[in-house]
């Protein structure tokens, strides 16, 4: 459904210097030629007798050559379905096990199997009290290829739900923490930014698509808004970290196959070098392969992954490590519904692929809508009762990343990194027929962006400081397009397929705009770490960061648009002074108390015309200029306290927070369901207020009991007046999110047995923005065994699981808002929840 053919947009309008370094920590750059030359000269001795060796280098330089490849076909563009509004909150929560207090280091994790790879993670400086983690052993209770945000969902003020049960669906898929969307919060992989987190961003890459899941060696979440070295052009909430595993020292696989309902089934294949030589050289390379089944309607999610990591180490404190992640998916996506549909229609309403001729019919006025589509006053069943609709992407990342000590006190780390996307994202529009009389035609929105990155930092150790600082910057070129492309007469050839191609029938015929931009990100951070006495430490730093997007729309077709003129310019989203201080106070073994304390600022969003909470969406240059004046960047304080108790039968926390979220830019829908107008506008201000509260008991060995309860005061804090009418919105709850959630777990072990059981609860969600609609609270409850065998003849680390989603096959409403939220009453943007299914994996290493 076309949402945004006629739109109405608004906005409402340090410190003493330290002491300089001793000489023979000055000229770093000779230093560090002299002391990693001997070192590559050993690795080149290496490539040179080990062939195997030589092929990985080339699979991970093969991004440059993929990139060369690419046609210079100007064709990036933008989806139906605008990412869903974000509102704002802030603040935390803990481990569902906290660990033992760690120093604030970079540190290794290892797992206790031998099977298991060791990770050197991220280089975060600020206190890990501010963080919450997903442990190993509550990774391995998903079903493999489960997305890592579903992981994180067990996990206080964390609501994340999707369409589909392994989370991968980016069309379906709706993450917050603590109020915040998922495009408000920082996310890195090994360090690289993935920036925008929301369907068919042109300024990201979502998570799904990044790291083979089952490669995850750590998965880490700021309770409060996040350290001020994380690069990321979005964060306001908080930060994800995650880690890839390292390669094993021991050359051998890994193997996994998992089969579900629906005739889903997934593949996972992993090969390890092992050591190479004395200096430690050693890769993995490894692919993943998700066949999902559409609980509802035709069609299928399909998703293959490559992951390669290469390690190096240089000396005894050094290394060097390279990664390469490539992804493909082509996804058939579930339809729209609204509230009037779930009561008129019920809560399966799919699209009618593949029956063709039947949609044909409808959308000719030859045939009535089949049984279950009828009875619904004022909705234009053509529109709920699409021929189909879904996504293609392929992603290319990869980069180099290097930790090196240049002396006992110094050590330099650099990442740098590229990331290119390619996007389609397709549905049936009867409001543009194609050419040779076919009642419909495929509606593509054609997307295309390439980032390129460095992040680079010093930290030297001086007495009771760790004084860190860097910088980051990124390149980004983006292009955003809307095309449509000819579907055939009634039994002259087999239709278009949602998931492409889309020129079966010639070129597109009709194109509606095309964007292009060149946003250019510069981060600066310092900061220090104090000692100031035996188990108090205090993190204080801040972060300068200039955000600027040039360029806009340089085709417009005026009869589509029904504009003169779109919008095209520059935005600078700067701010020299964003402060973090973190105190940590461990009193002894047991009992901790911190606060966190931080102002972050998001760059602005860049989106095309009528799609997401952009001022680039806007109808004409006009309003675009209009708006330029009074526009601010989103920002947000977030306040944080907290203690915590760490015993062996004992692990709780408790948090408190409140964020103050100032200008959020926001899109909201007003009219009807087939006649919307949509409006960005500045919300002015945003205030969260929560508290979250977590206890997990291991009374005996192997059994272990987690309850966590969280609760958000979300509220919008002033009235907005528009063209389109006022609203009084001082005092209304945010949308999407819910104020109360409860989720218990409970897991044991017996030798090699493991069973496992967790429920959700989520209250009550509000849905428009004037809170007159709202979704009812559900559980949300899984279970799951799994036996290791061990070793197995040739076969190492043998386990079969069985695992069961939604297990009382509850009615639920995942994502809310992809086409944005109404500002008053129903409108056709939200999907149901994934249905109860069933799965069982094999796995093996060798």
């Amino acid at each position: 459904m076309r949402l945004e053919k006629h739109r109405l947009d608004v906005i409402e309008t340090s410190s003493t210097a330290a002491k300089a370094l001793p000489n023979k920590d000055a000229w770093l750059g000779h230093r560090f030629l002299d002391f990693i030359a001997p070192h590559i000269s050993g690795v080149l001795a290496s490539v040179r007798t080990k062939p195997l060796l030589l092929s990985s280098i080339a699979l991970l330089a093969f991004p440059s050559q993929l990139y060369a490849a690419q046609t210079t076909k100007a064709v990036a563009s933008k989806h139906r379905h605008a990412p869903s509004p974000q509102d704002a909150a802030p603040a935390a929560s803990e481990p569902a096990a906290p660990a033992a207090p760690a120093k604030r280091s970079r540190r290794t994790n290892v797992e206790a199997r031998s099977t298991e790879s060791v990770s050197v993670t991220a280089r975060q400086l600020t206190g890990r009290d501010a963080e919450q983690a997903v442990s190993k052993a509550v990774m391995r209770q998903f079903v493999p290829g489960t997305s890592p945000y579903r992981m994180l969902d067990r996990t206080p003020g964390v609501s994340f739900t999707s369409t589909d049960p392994f989370g991968i669906d980016s069309f379906g898929a709706n993450l917050y923490v603590r109020g915040f969307f998922m495009n408000q919060m920082g996310v890195t992989v090994d360090g690289v930014p993935l920036n925008d987190q929301t369907y068919q961003s042109v300024s990201g890459m979502s998570l799904a698509s990044s790291i083979i899941p089952d490669d995850i060696q750590s998965m880490r979440m700021s309770q409060g808004a996040g350290s001020v070295e994380l690069p990321s052009t979005n964060t306001l909430g908080g930060t994800i970290q995650i880690g890839s595993s390292d390669p094993n020292d021991t050359r051998g696989g890994k193997v996994s196959q998992s089969f579900g309902s629906y005739n889903s089934y997934r593949t996972y294949v992993r090969l390890d070098s092992g050591k190479l030589n004395t200096s430690g050289t050693k890769f993995y390379t490894s692919y993943a392969r998700t066949d999902e089944g559409m609980w509802m309607g035709s069609g299928d999610q399909f998703m293959q992954q490559v992951d390669a990591k290469l390690v190096q180490p240089i000396g005894q404190r050094s290394r060097m490590s390279a990664f390469f992640n490539w992804s493909s998916l082509a996804q058939w996506n579930y339809p729209d519904t609204s509230i009037g549909i779930l009561k008129n229609l019920g809560w399966r309403t799919p699209h009618l692929y593949p029956n063709y001729g039947l949609a044909y019919r409808i959308a000719n006025g030859e045939a009535a809508l089949p049984a279950g589509y009828g009875g619904v006053p004022g909705i234009n069943g053509s529109e709920i009762a699409m021929y189909d609709g879904g996504q293609a992407e392929t992603n290319y990342m990869g980069g180099l990343h290097f930790d090196l000590a240049l002396t006992d006190r110094l050590t330099w780390n650099t990442t740098v990194y590229g990331n290119s996307q390619t996007g389609y994202y397709s549905y049936t529009d009867s409001e543009d027929p194609s050419p040779n009389g076919a009642p419909f035609s495929e509606e593509v929105w054609q997307n295309r962006q390439e980032r390129y990155g460095l992040d680079t930092s010093l930290r030297y150790k001086w007495g009771r400081h760790t004084i860190e600082g860097g910088v980051w910057y990124e390149n980004n070129t983006q292009q955003a397009g809307l095309f449509n492309y000819q579907q055939p007469l009634l039994g002259e050839g087999a239709p278009l397929k949602a998931v492409g191609p889309y020129d079966v029938y010639g070129r597109a015929f009709l194109q509606g705009y095309n964007f292009d931009w060149t946003t250019n990100v510069m981060q600066f951070h310092l900061q220090d770490s104090i000692r100031l006495t035996e188990g108090l430490t205090l993190h204080a730093g801040f972060k300068s960061m200039v955000a600027t997007t040039s360029g806009g729309a340089n085709y417009n077709n005026a009869d589509w648009t029904g504009s003169d003129e779109l919008p095209n310019g520059s935005l600078t989203a700067s701010q020299a002074f964003l402060p973090h201080i973190n105190l940590d106070w461990h009193i002894n073994s047991h009992h901790e108390l911190y606060v966190d304390v931080a102002e972050n600022m998001r760059a602005y969003e860049v989106s095309a015309y009528g799609v997401a909470n952009s001022v680039y969406s806007v109808e004409d240059q006009a309003t675009f200029q209009a708006q330029k004046k009074s526009l601010e960047p989103s920002k947000a304080w977030v306040y944080l306290g907290g203690y915590r108790y760490t015993s062996k039968y004992l692990q709780a926390n408790a948090t408190v927070y409140h964020a103050s979220v100032i200008h959020p830019i926001l899109a909201a829908a007003v009219g009807s369901l087939t006649n919307p107008v949509s409006q960005v506008i500045d919300f002015g201000h945003i205030s969260m207020t929560g508290a979250n509260g977590d206890i997990t008991l291991t009374p005996v060995e192997g059994l272990s009991i987690s309850n966590n309860v969280s609760y958000n005061k979300g509220t919008y804090d002033r009235d907005v007046d528009t063209s389109g009418g006022f609203y009084a919105l001082a005092g209304k709850n945010i949308v999407n999110y819910p104020a109360w959630m409860y989720k218990t777990s409970v897991s044991y072990t017996w030798k090699g047995a493991t069973a496992h059981f967790d429920a959700n609860y989520y209250s009550r969600r509000y849905y428009s923005f004037m809170n007159d609609t709202s979704v009812g609270g559900y559980w949300l409850a899984n279970a799951g065994m799994q036996y290791r065998f061990g070793k197995l003849s040739v076969l190492k680390d043998v386990t079969a699981s069985f695992n069961v989603y939604n297990l009382f096959n509850t009615k639920y409403i995942a994502m809310m808002g992809q086409n944005d939220n109404p500002a008053t009453g129903d409108y056709q943007s939200m999907e149901r929840g994934a249905v109860r299914e069933f799965f069982g994996t094999v796995s093996a290493s060798f």
